[in-house]
């Protein structure tokens, strides 16, 4: 293994570990008034939630029998009874290690106000904190917390690496699944099944949004760690366009030989848009220059129709909202020097273009090297 390798599979534990610290510290931060972004679409939005119980999962975090819950949190066009049937793309995302479902509002935001349904799920135990359907929150999972501290360590053999990894994969990747499964099957049935959790008072406005959305036209995208879920699911033949906000693709590693990551080298046949900070960019160029088959290159590499910008002196935080939030804590997790409003505000617009080209068939899309 080069050492090249090497840092480049740390840049996402570089990040764990310091979104880690984050979280700890979180609560001795003041939080500015953030009223997210002002959105360039038609129109005025709306929000509702819902827990989605997946009967055949146990939640392997208790020791109860519980199942596993899934958070799902809506964001779409106001006046939602004012569109027919099958009118609404919608657009899934998954938050990275540590992360909030709110982690990309002024995205989904700007998103529905153009007309898309945004539906934003909590992982629980790998999400700073959600809620399950008793009311209790559900932080962060202690040994989860651990062991992404100590697993970046250069000590740490590849093969070990992996099995963390593919371990914390195969639980994102599933409840995005679900989700997507659920959502599907909801709106084809036009009712609520018994996996849904949600305050009676907001079930006709679920409906409403089921109703609308159209589910032919399907986006996947997420940051970091949800980025890197998406581009997995995304290989789904229901899915019509994905987004990876800065993550490493772990999910495109299939495994472990004499010491070297094997990535999955099939097409990849959905549109892909992958978007990279500055130093994120650097390690895929050195990981080329150095031969590694580093997940992000590969499967670019085999996309049928791929893309990758950067944004130059972007940090991995700057992807999120939380530097318009709270700028402390942010800069602590780690920012560059980029305006975050205009940076946050560029990324949106090359979203909105990518969807609108993919989910709603409008205008060509194209995307420059940096920003």
């Amino acid at each position: 293994m080069t050492i090249q390798k090497k840092n480049t599979k740390l840049v996402i534990f570089c990040i764990i570990g310091v979104i880690i610290l984050g979280a700890v510290l979180f609560r001795t931060y003041v939080i500015t008034d953030y009223n997210g972004r002002e959105t360039t679409g038609d129109y005025a939005l709306a929000e509702t939630s819902a827990i989605l119980i997946d009967d055949s999962r146990l939640e392997t975090f208790e020791q109860d029998g519980s199942k596993r819950e899934v958070p799902v949190h809506f964001y779409f066009p106001e006046n939602i009874d004012d569109f027919s049937e099958d009118t609404l793309p919608l657009v899934i995302f998954s938050h990275g290690a540590f992360g909030y479902y709110q982690s990309n509002t002024s995205t989904y935001m700007e998103l529905a106000s153009h007309g898309y349904v945004v539906v934003s799920l909590d992982h629980p135990y790998h999400s700073f904190f959600t809620k399950d359907s008793s009311g209790k929150t559900v932080t962060v999972d202690s040994e989860f917390f651990q062991t992404a501290l100590s697993v970046g360590g250069s000590d740490v053999p590849e093969a070990e690496i992996y099995d963390i990894t593919s371990e914390w994969m195969q639980l994102r990747i599933a409840d995005m699944n679900f989700v997507v499964d659920e959502l599907k099957k909801a709106g084809s049935d036009d009712t609520l099944s018994a996996a849904w959790f949600y305050d009676d008072k907001g079930k006709d406005i679920l409906v409403s949004v089921l109703k609308a959305t159209d589910f032919d036209k399907i986006g996947l995208m997420g940051h970091s760690m949800g980025g890197a879920t998406a581009v997995t699911v995304g290989r789904r033949a229901d899915i019509s366009a994905v987004i990876d906000i800065d993550g490493t693709m772990l999910g495109e590693e299939t495994g472990v030989e004499d010491g070297v990551v094997q990535i999955n080298e099939e097409p990849y046949e959905t549109p892909l848009l992958a978007i990279a900070n500055e130093e994120h960019h650097r390690q895929e160029v050195d990981a080329v220059r150095n031969s590694y088959a580093y997940a992000n290159n590969v499967v670019l590499q085999n996309a049928t129709c791929g893309y990758e910008t950067y944004f130059k002196n972007a940090g991995h935080m700057n992807f999120t909202d939380l530097p318009l939030i709270s700028p402390a804590l942010a800069n602590m997790l780690g920012t560059g020097d980029v305006d975050p409003g205009g940076c946050i505000d560029t990324m949106n617009s090359i979203i909105l273009r990518f969807y609108d080209c993919y989910l709603k068939g409008e205008g060509e899309f194209s995307v420059e090297e940096s920003y």
